[in-house]
């Protein structure tokens, strides 16, 4: 028998704004308030990316490191994922999108999130919004059972996130049907080509020229 889904990017597709940084910052404020000092090296880190000295998956192994720390055991973890979570659907979240999933699960599609973010976050605001599965960049645990910041494979962007999509799949026992992709971003454009219904969801300049070169349909979600 064969499964729909309905596929969304999260950082700006879901959620009106990224969320990575802000989510290490969260974790530094309360739990280590002193890392703050270390903002210097964060900004210097991402001008290194501007200037290509470094890849994305890098800079966000950098920055885990500096306001999060080099190892983290799930318990500690757990009430930082929680609250930054409950901030993020406060305040954080397109109501186009809790329309958008309600509608996908109402046709009976199994709704995933696929995002650049850690997963060991993203799961948590994946999971309240009412998403069957999320797939995302995945931090090593060590033998030890703690977070490391070293990323796990490859960082679910671009060409990687559809590959990581595809290894899901194929790992899940669905077999796939219908496939509606959500995204806001052209880095996804392997995903969009890749899916049946391609949704440029508040397309930024690049995206919006390529969903009206390709015909894919346009949504603004506020």
């Amino acid at each position: 028998m064969t499964t729909d889904f309905a596929i969304y990017d999260m950082d700006r597709t879901v959620t009106r704004r990224a969320t990575y940084t802000p989510f290490l910052l969260h974790c530094a404020v309360r739990r280590a308030p002193w890392r703050l000092l270390l903002m210097p090296f964060v900004i210097a880190s991402m001008l290194a990316y501007v200037v290509k000295l470094i890849d994305r998956g890098r800079l966000k192994e950098i920055n885990h490191r500096l306001l999060l720390g080099h190892n983290r055991h799930p318990s500690e973890l757990k009430p930082l994922v929680e609250s930054f979570a409950e901030k993020m659907l406060s305040s954080n979240i397109r109501p186009g999108a809790t329309k958008a999933i309600a509608q996908d699960k109402a046709e009976g599609r199994r709704v995933v999130m696929a995002t650049a973010s850690y997963r060991f976050y993203s799961r948590e605001i994946a999971e309240r919004l009412g998403f069957d599965d999320c797939i995302g960049t995945n931090s090593i645990l060590g033998l030890d059972e703690r977070v490391h910041a070293k990323i796990d494979g490859e960082n679910c962007y671009g060409p990687a996130k559809l590959r990581m999509i595809k290894s899901w799949l194929a790992s899940s026992g669905l077999e796939r049907g219908h496939v509606r992709f959500y995204s806001d971003h052209a880095s996804d454009k392997p995903a969009f080509e890749w899916a049946d219904e391609p949704v440029a969801v508040n397309p930024h300049d690049k995206l919006a020229r390529l969903a009206k070169d390709r015909g894919w349909r346009s949504e603004d979600w506020g």
